[in-house]
Order: structure tokens, then sequence, then C-alpha cells
């Protein structure tokens, strides 16, 4: 169903994985997709499947951190694409395995600057246009350490629970104006960056839990949290912005459910058992 006919949605991270399949979802629904990644094969290569299928995107390779090229990135986008209308920020590293002081530390920052930097510049950037269109939906990908602890894997946890207090965040201070914003759990998915944790040395010496995990039959297609968003896109979850809803979730169930779940403050950031 093409309900996103003539919106403009912006995925990061879209070179591959989670984040070409979000892409490949987003423009299968209607949308024209701007892709971003710093690999120009890989999104080049989204953007081609997407032609492929009849659809429309454009491939722009950009680094994440760094805000200038960010800036210019979204704004050549507006002036070859048009206004943004969601959003999607899947771009990941987990690249630091290990007790902090085993860790390397460039490599531990890395993932938090990369993760939650790289996040923060992108909506940075596009939220004041969406503010002064009164419109717009951000989905900011979340994950494992996202709510609880993950002590050998810190950096990474530390950068999805900040991105989880961050989509709340700016939530509240963008939806009066009609711009929501959501975290999205995909779910533990078979990725490059999970196969890293499968095949080095130190991936299996600190996260032996992941292979075991796949072992048991726990592997969330990439779809599930492509078409999660592309829901969210429709605007099906709206009265859950600023909370985290999740790739295996029942939707029919979750939309049950909105009102309970607002009424409760769940699917957020809490901390628990303060007087």
């Amino acid at each position: 169903m093409a309900d996103l006919q003539g919106t403009l949605s912006v995925v990061t991270g879209g070179g591959r994985g989670i984040g070409r399949e979000i892409a490949l979802h987003q423009a299968r629904a209607g949308a024209t997709v701007a892709v971003l990644a710093r690999t120009a094969a890989q999104i080049e290569e989204t953007a081609a499947l997407i032609a492929r299928e009849g659809g429309q995107a454009k491939a722009y390779a950009v680094d994440l951190v760094d805000r200038t090229a960010v800036e210019a990135t979204l704004s050549t986008i507006a002036s070859e694409l048009g206004p943004v209308d969601c959003l999607i920020n899947n771009h990941g590293s987990f690249r630091a395995f290990g007790p902090i002081w085993e860790c390397d530390p460039d490599d531990w920052w890395g993932d938090v600057e990369i993760n939650l930097r790289g996040c923060f510049h992108t909506c940075r950037a596009i939220a004041p246009a969406m503010l002064e269109r009164g419109t717009g939906r951000i989905v900011n990908l979340v994950g494992g350490g996202t709510g609880t602890s993950f002590p050998h894997g810190s950096g990474y946890a530390s950068s999805k629970a900040g991105i989880m207090r961050f989509t709340e965040c700016l939530n509240d201070t963008t939806s009066s104006g009609g711009v929501l914003a959501f975290a999205v759990d995909p779910g533990l998915v078979r990725t490059t960056m999970t196969e890293m944790q499968l095949n080095t040395e130190a991936g299996r010496t600190f996260l032996p839990g992941i292979q075991q995990l796949f072992d048991d039959g726990v592997n969330v297609p990439p779809s599930r949290a492509a078409t999660l968003i592309a829901d969210i896109s429709r605007g099906r979850f709206d009265r859950l912005a600023g909370r985290m809803l999740s790739g295996p979730d029942d939707r029919d169930a979750l939309e049950r459910a909105m009102n309970d779940i607002v009424e409760k403050d769940g699917r957020a950031l809490r901390m628990t058992g303060l007087s």
C-alpha cells in the first residue's frame, strides 16, 4: 500500500542489514528515500535496489560524526528532494567488547560518538524545518543495554540508553509543534555487527550469550523493524511518541494497548523503586 506517496524519508546506516530493509520498506510504501552512510558503494546499491522495484531513492555518503558534513548533506537533500517527512536514525557501531579496562578507549568512545552524537547531529539539523512545517516523525534505533545492564558492551549500552533518553527529551520538546520522536528496538538481528561479535576473539570471549541466543533460535528478521517503522511513518503509533517500540511486537496487540501503556508510563527509561 503506497500510503507514504509524496513523502520523503531519510534513512541513516542504509547501506546494509536493518537499514537497507528499512529503506526498502519506506520506498515500497511510496516514500522517496535518501539513503545515508559512510560507504558510498553500499548505499548506492540500496538506492539501485529501490529503483529496480520501481521506487525513488538517492544515496548520500556522509560521516554522521562530522556535524558540518551532516548539515551540508541534509541541506543538499532538502534542495534536491524536498522537505523531510521522516528521519530514521539506524546507523550504529559496536566495536568495544569486554571490561572497560580491556577495551580500546578509542573504540569505546567511538561507539558512543557514532551512535549518540550521530543521532544528535541529524535530529538537530532536521527538527527545525519539521517544526516550521508543523509535521514530521523521527525514529531513533536503540538496542541491547537500553534499559538493562550490559557489562561487556558498556559503550554500546551507554549510547543506546542515551539515545532513548534523548528521544524522550526531543519528543517532549517538539511534539507540541507536530513533530513526534520514537525509539525502536529491532531485537536481535543477524547483521554485520552481530557477525563481528560471533567471529572475533573478543566477541566470543566477552559476549558468548549472543551465540547462545542464536543457537536457541532467537533471530529476528530485519523486516520486523522495517515494517514497524513503516507503520510509525504512517502515524499508526503516534500515541506512543517518546516511547520505545520493538521489532518483535505484535502490532495489533500493541495498538490495542497504547492507552494503557501511556497511562502506566510504560516503554520509557525510568528509575524504579524510588519513593
